[in-house]
Formats: structure tokens, C-alpha cells, sequence
């Protein structure tokens, strides 16, 4: 379909599901689950079908990690309700589960999906009296990381890390990794 092309789209039985993209300009097809496009997500303008309709990612972005809550586009999971964390690369399960400690009430972790925004070996929290936060990989807004920290204590909204997982977290992920908080 062309680019202004104002077809309603109707989504095709059996095999697959369709991805829609709506938008000001039209309805667009971006692929079939079972085709070679599988892997685009699905983009929906807020009052569209495709939003109204509970619509679910199609082809890879479905698809969830063997044993994690996330999907396979994450680089780094984590399971708040269980307080285990993953790191991922091509779907699978490098590192973890392990445990973590995060947010406090009134400091929760935020969930949702972000992305590393910078990393910083030896941070210091300048909103708490320099507080050390060795390891750090920065990914949500307000300062929110992964980084060495107490397993007992709940964190200001950070995920804290042993050590050794501190250090694996800090050497695999890079600036612009998914990271899905669940």
C-alpha cells in the first residue's frame, strides 16, 4: 500500500497476526507474524484499533525469555515481585537469575522498558551525602541504575547488585541496551 493510501485494513485468518500502524495519514501494513518482518512491533496512535483493541506485539517482541518475565529484545530483566535480575543477549539467558534488592515504598523502581542511558564505574549519589554507587549503569530517569549495592536494604529506587553481579551488569551492558524492569 502507498503511503497515503486510505484502505481499511482487515487483519487475515489462520496463520500470523497482523501489525498495523496507524496514523494521521493512514493504515499501513508492516507484516505478517510468520513472515520474514515478524520482528517489527506493532505502533498504535492512542483511540486506534490497534490501541483499543488490547493489540500484543507480533513475531519476536511476543516472545518472552525462557524463565524471565521479559521479552527477547531486553538485554537486562528484572522480576520485582521476586527480586531476581537477567542479563540476555539474543534471547537467552546469560547471567541469573540473581538476586537484587530494589526500591523502598515511596521509592519505587520504576517499571516499564528503558534503555542505558550512561554508565559510571566509581558514581557517587550527590542526592544522597555522596553515597557510593560503584558499578553503575544508568537507565531510567532521576538517576535510577544497576549498581553494587546492599542485598538487605531496600534501595531510593535503584537495583542493587552483589558485587560480582554489579561488575557483570557494568561489563555487558552498553549505552542504548533494552532493559525491561517487570
Amino acid at each position: 500500500m502507498g503511503r497515503h493510501s486510505r484502505q481499511k485494513v482487515r487483519p487475515w485468518t489462520g496463520v500470523g497476526r497482523v501489525a498495523v500502524l496507524t496514523g494521521a495519514v493512514g493504515v499501513g501494513v508492516l507484516g505478517l507474524a510468520s513472515s520474514p518482518m515478524a520482528g517489527l512491533a506493532t505502533a498504535a496512535t492512542p483511540g486506534s484499533p490497534a490501541a483499543t483493541e488490547g493489540a500484543t506485539p507480533t513475531g519476536d517482541a511476543a516472545e518472552l525469555v525462557d524463565g524471565t518475565p521479559c521479552t527477547v529484545t531486553a538485554e537486562a530483566c528484572v522480576d520485582l515481585a521476586h527480586n531476581q535480575a537477567w542479563l540476555i543477549q539474543d534471547g537467552h539467558v546469560v547471567r541469573g537469575p540473581v538476586q537484587i534488592t530494589h526500591g523502598a515504598p515511596g521509592q519505587e523502581t520504576p517499571p516499564g522498558t528503558f534503555t542505558v542511558q550512561r554508565k559510571d564505574q566509581d558514581h557517587r549519589s550527590a542526592e544522597y551525602n555522596n553515597a557510593p554507587m560503584p558499578y553503575s549503569v544508568f537507565f531510567a530517569p532521576g538517576g535510577i541504575a544497576f549498581h553494587e549495592g546492599s542485598l538487605t536494604k531496600q534501595s531510593a529506587g535503584c537495583v542493587h547488585l552483589s558485587h560480582d553481579d554489579a561488575v557483570a551488569w557494568f561489563d555487558t551492558l552498553q549505552v542504548g541496551d533494552e532493559v525491561q524492569i517487570r
